[in-house]
């Protein structure tokens, strides 16, 4: 079987864009790496079940996402000025798209309009009082995505705080609930339990993943367990970057940059607490992000810095990961997406 993976990527150096390349489970491969189209530092990336691709752009001094038709024909660019969004994710039921600006601490929302192209909608300012981490200078939204529920949930990593949206079709926003994390914990990224009503935060600058209960009620969060995603006798510098959890809900996964590592966690079965099992190298420099295959058999991570792509073999009833191929050329690749 083929699996079709994008790649994000930074264009800082030698990427020139956004990349596809094929994961071979017949060979247990990645091969057949392409550029797909040009864009200026495509750093996160998402696609509709209408097949359109929505990706972070940049573009002549402006930031905003841009849309591509299934051939991968570039249709527009909501933008406006200043730097770009961080995060992008779609609203199927409402045919909306989230952005997440990471320099200007907003939350975005743009309409998808009939032919899947983009209108911006509005933008919200996150302005509570910042952690005290050095990189908490001022708010720095890092995340927005649906909870089951379908309200918006946003991680400012800033701020110390997890905001949760109730919005409307029209794609306005409302504060209904606000989660403060422990003081320089940095919330970058958050997933959800795939059947229980619980949530991981993914601790940026503290390293730590926090289990979350959700409420539904009111989209409220509360802390029911907080562990590191780093052996013990490791004092290096060390960022938090991606969070899965597997199809059945019983492993979780968070990548380390600066110690270069996949940490691997045994779910309870009532989801509130982890256990970290194993922590894998990416035999690269600086994970920023990792996927799942479809099929939770395999895991690809991508090494920013050293522009590599390290493949795994997982293990559906250990959730342990064994690496099978690395040094798979990947130029500044930062996301990866299952097609």
């Amino acid at each position: 079987m083929i699996h079709k993976i994008i790649l994000g990527t930074y264009t800082r150096r030698i990427s020139q864009g956004i990349y596809q390349i094929q994961l071979d489970t017949a060979t247990e491969t990645l091969t057949n790496l392409e550029l797909v189209t040009e864009e200026t530092s495509p750093t996160y990336l998402t696609k509709s079940k209408e097949d359109i691709l929505y990706s972070v752009t940049s573009r002549e001094g402006q930031g905003g996402i841009s849309s591509y038709d299934p051939q991968n024909t570039f249709m527009n660019a909501a933008t406006e000025e200043g730097a770009s969004p961080c995060y992008v994710a779609v609203d199927e039921a409402r045919q909306l798209v989230y952005g997440a600006n990471y320099h200007k601490g907003e939350l975005n929302t743009y309409k998808i309009q009939p032919d899947g192209s983009l209108e911006a909608v509005a933008s919200l300012f996150h302005k509570e009082p910042t952690g005290p981490h050095k990189n908490q200078d001022k708010a720095h939204t890092h995340y927005t995505d649906l909870a089951p529920d379908q309200r918006l949930v946003a991680c400012d990593l800033g701020t110390d705080r997890v905001y949760t949206y109730d919005v409307t079709d029209a794609g306005e926003v409302e504060e209904s609930a606000v989660y403060v994390a422990e003081p320089g914990t940095g919330p970058r990224h958050l997933v959800f339990h795939p059947v229980h009503k619980i949530a991981y935060l993914f601790g940026e600058l503290d390293s730590t993943v926090t289990v979350l209960a959700y409420d539904e009620s009111d989209g409220s969060f509360t802390q029911k367990q907080k562990v590191s995603t780093l052996p013990k006798d490791f004092d290096g510098e060390n960022g938090g970057a991606a969070i899965r959890v597997s199809n059945d809900g019983r492993f979780l996964y968070a990548s380390n940059r600066g110690h270069n590592s996949i940490a691997v966690f045994a779910i309870a079965d009532d989801g509130l607490s982890v256990e970290m099992i194993q922590s894998v190298s990416t035999e690269g420099d600086f994970p920023r992000d990792f996927a799942l295959s479809p099929d939770n058999k395999y895991v690809v991570a991508a090494n920013q810095n050293s522009d590599n792509l390290t493949l795994y073999r997982r293990d559906n009833e250990s959730g342990l990961l064994t690496m099978i191929q690395k040094d798979v050329f990947a130029p500044e690749a930062v996301c990866v997406y299952f097609e």
